[in-house]
């Protein structure tokens, strides 16, 4: 596929994309490649919007490679039954399990959508399990996932069984999601200085956390609307 394509011309960016798919499936069935499966899927699901084989293509790469973004797409898949796969959140919480413990690209996404699912406690046999959201979401945290760190924080803020009210934890974890650009939290951290819960009152340092949050606030807005135009 070497050479410039022109990709004005239709039935040129057809036969490259033709190609493509060759090229991916040769890399997964005949070479063994986990990378090559990946890419393939992304050609099925991207290209020929093909959900049903690109589901296929993901099972095979998560349970027989343990390929860790082909388990989290495929827990996604899981958790709304596209590409016909069975709609069970069980079986996507073992997905993003297996995603957060390969150590991949989407390893952080999927170590906070387990500690999500146990959150919520749907995907769990006994319900709610605040100990797992809990180490999952500090190790989703610690890999720079914002929502992990404000969740962490709220956790800590109200405590829950097995788990104890921490106010200073709360703030550490809402000083962590602001420093990664979480609105929320720097607005809970702002409170807490203002209020002295978990620290002692600091005025100053809760108006600049609430002028940090104001900022991020219209950051966000003004990508909301450059994204509309």
């Amino acid at each position: 596929m070497a050479g410039l394509i022109n990709f004005e011309d239709e039935k040129e960016v057809k036969q490259f994309l033709d190609n493509l798919g060759v090229e991916y499936s040769y890399q997964c069935h005949k070479e063994k490649d986990p990378e090559g499966c990946q890419r393939l899927a992304d050609y099925l699901e991207g290209v020929k919007r093909n959900f049903e084989a690109t589901a296929q293509v993901l099972k095979h790469n998560c349970e027989v490679n343990g390929h860790g973004e082909s388990c989290y797409k495929l827990g996604a898949y899981h958790i709304t039954g596209k590409g016909g796969v069975t709609e069970c959140l069980k079986k996507a919480y073992s997905c993003f399990m297996k995603s957060c413990e390969s150590g991949g690209k989407k390893s952080v996404d999927a170590c906070h959508n387990v500690g999500l699912l146990a959150h919520d406690g749907r995907a769990m046999d006994g319900g709610p399990d605040v100990g797992v959201a809990q180490k999952y979401y500090d190790k989703a945290c610690a890999g720079g996932f914002a929502p992990s760190c404000f969740n962490l924080s709220a956790l800590y803020i109200k405590g829950a069984p097995g788990l104890d009210k921490d106010m200073a934890l709360a703030l550490k974890f809402a000083l962590e999601a602001c420093q990664l650009g979480h609105v929320w939290g720097c607005a809970n951290a702002s409170r807490m200085y203002k209020l002295g819960e978990g620290t002692a009152r600091d005025d100053k340092k809760a108006e600049e956390l609430k002028n940090r949050a104001r900022q991020l606030h219209s950051q966000q807005k003004e990508r909301q609307l450059s994204f509309g135009e």
